[in-house]
C-alpha cells in the first residue's frame, strides 16, 4: 500500500503559536457542567457541606470512618440526591441522566462516600429497579432510596469473577415449601469484595444459579436477607471483613456464604424469568445466554458511573497541580532576580496540558454516554442495536476513563513534587481510592474485549458473552471481505486525501489542525486494526490452530482495535460539541483544547501510524511542533480551563500547594 502522506512537504516553521485565547469560566463550566447544571451546582453545595470527611479519612480509625462514611450517605439520602435515578411514586426524581450527573460531581469529593453510595442506590437499588417487578419496587425502594434500607450487590466470587456465567452459588427451588434455598457449594463460591456487607448491609441482591426441578437455568438475583433490624447476622448466613485495603476504607466490603439459607419463590427478582408455584420455569427470552446477558445489560449504569467517577477524581488532580505549578517557582530562567513558575517550563506544559486536554475530550464523550443511557433507560430509544451500542460505549469508555484517571493523578502527584506526597494534599487517597476502578464494574482489558466482539459481530450477538472460544469460532466462520467492508480502509484512503490537499501535489502541508483530519486519522487507524483482527483470526482458525490459541495470540490486536475504536468516539464527541458551539472566545478556547487532544494523541502513537503509512517524519515532526505550539498557546488561560472544573474549594484541601502567595519558597 502506497504512503498517502510520505511526499509531503514540511510545514513551515511557525513565527507565533496562534492568536490568543480567553476563557470565561462560568460560561466554560456551564459548557462542561451540560443539561444537568442545577443538579451538579446541588451536589457541589452537599461536598462542601461535607467536606470535613476528607479529613476525617485520614483521623478517625477505620471503623469510626466507616461509620461516617454510612451516616453521610443517609444524609444525601435524606436530601433527595441519591433518588434521582427512581420512579418518582417512590420518592425518586424520575431521572435517570441527572443521577448520573450526581454521581459523576461527588467524585470530586471523598470517594469512600462515593463508592457507598454506588453500592446502596446504584447496584443494590439498581438490582431491585431493573431486574425485579411491582412486587420488589413497592417492598422496597421507598425504604432504600431514604437510605432506611441498606443493602449489597452480591454477585462477584473469590473464585469468579469477570466470568459471572459460572458463579459456585446456587438456589434450588423446594416445591414442597415454595422457597429458594441459598447454598454456597464450595470456598470459591463464596461472595466477595462485596460493599456494604461487613458491617451495614440488611439485604443482599445474590446472583445464583437457579436450580427448578433438578435443572439449572443460569445465574438468575435474588432478594436475601442477611441481618436483622438490630444488625445481627441471620441464621444461615455467614459474613466476614474482607479487612484493610489498598483505599476505600470507608467502605465495608466482606464476603458472605450461605448453607441452606430459606426465601420465598417471590424473592426472585422476576422481570426477566419467573417460576411457578408447581415449579415451572418460564422466561419470553428463550436463550440461555441471552437471557442472562440482558439481565446484566440492565445493570449497564454502573460502568457509567465508574467511568463517570474517574474523570472527576482525574479533574480534582489536575486542578491542584496546574494551580501549583502557576505559584511554584524554581530556578532562574529567565530573570537573574526572581525563579520561574513551574508551569511556564515547556516540558511542564507538555506534562499537564494534554491531560487537561483529554479529560475535556473524556468529559464530553461521558455526556454523550450519559444521554444515551438516559433514552435507553427510560424507554425513549426501545431497539436492541440501541442498547448493544451503549453497552459497548458504556464498558469502552469506563475503561479509557478509569486509566486515564490513573496516569493523571500520578502524573500530577509528580508535578507537586513532595509536597504532592504528603496526604494533606490529597494525592495519597485520590491515588489509593482511584486503583481499584480499572477493575471493578469490569476489568478494563475484558471489557475492552467485549467492545471487540461488538465491533467483529456488528452488534449481532449477544454483546456481554465471555466465552472467548465462541468469539473466535465466529469470526472463523465470518466472511473476511464483509468485515473488511464494513471497516472501509480503502474508502479511509480517500478521505485522508481529502482532507489534506497538499499531500498529492507538494504542496504546503495545511491540514494539521483541521479537525477532519483528526478524525480521519483516529478512524483509519480503527478501521485498518479491525480489519487486521478479523484477518489473523480467520487465518489462525483455517489453519487448523486450536481456536483458543489462535485468540491468545491476536488478543493484543483485539485489545488494540477496541481501543482505537473508543478512543475514536471520544474525539468526535469533543469535535462535536465545539462545532454546537456559536462563533465566539469560547469557542476558540475549546477548539484549541481539542485540537491538543487530538494532536498529542497522534503524536503518542506516530510509530503506529507511521509504520501503516499514515504519518511520515515531516508530518510528524510538524505534529510535536504543533502540540508544543498549543501549550504555549493555553499556558495563560491553564488556571481557568481547570477551575471550569468546578471542583468545591473546600474539597481540594491542599493547603501546602494552594494555600500559599507566589513568591513563597514553598
Amino acid at each position: 500500500m502506497a504512503t498517502v502522506d510520505a511526499v509531503e512537504t514540511p510545514a513551515a516553521e511557525p513565527d507565533e503559536d496562534g492568536p490568543p485565547v480567553h476563557v470565561d469560566v462560568p460560561e466554560l463550566t456551564k459548557v462542561l457542567d451540560g443539561p444537568y447544571a442545577e443538579v451538579r451546582a446541588d451536589v457541589r453545595k452537599e461536598l462542601a457541606r461535607h467536606a470535613e470527611v476528607l479529613e476525617q479519612a485520614e483521623t478517625l480509625s477505620r471503623d469510626e470512618f466507616r461509620e461516617r462514611v454510612k451516616d453521610v450517605i443517609v444524609e444525601i439520602a435524606e436530601s433527595g440526591q441519591a433518588g434521582l435515578g427512581f420512579p418518582a411514586e417512590y420518592g425518586g426524581g424520575a431521572d435517570i441522566g441527572a443521577s448520573i450527573a450526581a454521581f459523576e460531581t461527588m467524585g470530586f469529593g471523598d470517594l469512600s462516600v462515593l463508592v457507598k453510595m454506588g453500592v446502596q442506590f446504584g447496584l443494590f437499588g439498581g438490582a431491585i429497579l431493573h431486574l425485579g417487578t411491582k412486587r420488589h419496587h413497592d417492598r422496597y425502594l421507598a425504604d432504600l432510596i431514604k437510605g432506611k434500607l441498606l443493602g449489597c450487590f452480591a454477585m462477584t466470587e473469590t473464585g469468579h469473577g469477570s466470568n459471572v456465567q459460572a458463579l459456585g452459588t446456587v438456589a434450588t427451588y423446594d416445591q414442597g415449601s415454595d422457597e429458594f434455598v441459598i447454598d454456597t457449594t464450595t470456598a470459591a463460591a463464596t461472595k466477595d469484595y462485596i460493599g456494604n456487607a461487613a458491617r451495614h448491609a440488611r439485604v443482599a441482591v445474590v446472583f445464583a444459579q437457579l436450580d427448578v426441578g433438578g435443572e439449572r437455568h443460569g445465574v438468575h438475583a435474588l432478594v436475601v436477607p442477611i441481618r436483622d433490624e438490630q444488625g445481627e447476622v441471620l441464621p444461615g448466613v455467614e459474613i466476614s471483613d474482607d479487612g484493610l485495603k489498598m483505599g476505600l476504607n470507608g467502605v465495608d466490603n466482606g464476603r458472605i456464604s450461605f448453607q441452606g439459607v430459606r426465601v420465598p419463590r417471590d424473592a426472585l427478582l422476576d422481570r426477566f424469568a419467573t417460576v411457578s408455584e408447581d415449579g415451572t420455569y418460564s422466561s419470553e427470552i428463550e436463550n440461555p445466554s441471552r437471557r442472562f446477558f440482558t439481565m446484566l445489560g440492565t445493570l449497564v449504569q454502573g460502568r457509567t458511573c465508574v467511568g463517570a467517577a474517574g474523570i472527576s477524581a482525574a479533574k480534582v488532580a489536575l486542578t491542584i497541580a496546574v494551580e501549583y505549578g502557576d505559584r511554584r517557582r524554581q530556578f532562574e530562567a529567565t530573570s537573574d532576580d526572581e525563579e520561574e513558575r513551574l508551569l511556564d517550563y515547556g516540558q511542564h506544559q507538555r506534562r499537564l496540558l494534554p491531560l487537561v486536554a483529554r479529560t475535556y475530550a473524556l468529559s464530553f464523550a461521558q455526556e454523550v454516554l450519559t444521554s444515551r443511557l438516559h433514552d435507553v433507560f427510560s424507554g425513549i430509544t426501545t431497539d436492541e442495536v440501541s442498547r448493544r451500542h451503549l453497552e459497548s460505549r458504556a464498558a469502552g469508555t469506563k475503561a479509557l476513563a478509569t486509566w486515564h484517571a490513573t496516569r493523571t493523578i500520578q502524573e500530577c502527584r509528580e508535578a507537586c513534587g513532595g509536597a504532592g506526597y504528603l496526604a494533606v494534599n490529597r494525592f495519597t487517597a485520590l491515588k489509593a481510592d482511584t486503583d481499584v476502578f480499572t477493575t471493578f464494574e469490569g476489568d478494563n482489558t475484558v471489557l475492552l474485549q467485549l467492545v471487540a466482539k461488538g465491533l467483529l459481530t456488528d452488534y449481532a450477538s449477544d454483546f456481554s458473552d465471555l466465552d472467548q472460544l465462541g468469539m473466535v469460532r465466529f469470526v472463523a466462520g465470518l466472511a473476511v471481505d464483509t468485515v473488511l467492508e464494513k471497516t472501509a480502509v480503502h474508502k479511509l484512503l480517500e478521505r485522508v486525501k481529502d482532507v489534506l490537499p497538499g499531500i498529492e501535489g507538494g504542496e504546503q502541508d495545511t491540514g494539521v489542525l483541521d479537525p477532519e483530519y483528526h478524525l480521519a486519522m483516529f478512524r483509519f487507524r480503527e478501521e485498518h486494526q479491525l480489519g487486521g483482527v478479523a484477518r489473523r483470526l480467520k487465518r489462525g482458525v483455517d489453519s487448523g490452530m486450536n481456536p483458543g490459541e489462535v485468540f491468545s495470540r491476536v488478543q493484543d490486536h483485539v485489545i488494540a482495535a477496541a481501543r482505537s475504536h473508543v478512543e475514536r468516539l471520544v474525539l468526535e464527541a469533543f469535535v462535536e460539541r465545539v462545532q454546537e458551539l456559536p462563533e465566539g472566545e469560547l469557542r476558540d478556547v475549546l477548539n484549541a483544547v481539542c485540537d491538543l487532544h487530538a494532536l498529542s494523541s497522534i503524536e503518542a502513537d506516530r510509530a503506529w501510524f507511521m509504520e501503516h503509512g499514515r504519518l511520515s517524519s515531516q508530518r510528524s515532526k510538524a505534529i510535536s511542533r504543533e502540540v508544543g505550539a498549543l501549550c504555549r498557546r493555553l499556558r495563560p488561560v491553564a488556571v481557568d480551563l481547570v477551575a471550569a472544573f468546578g471542583v468545591p474549594r473546600q474539597v481540594l484541601r491542599s493547603p501546602d500547594l494552594l494555600s500559599w502567595g507566589e513568591n513563597t519558597d514553598g
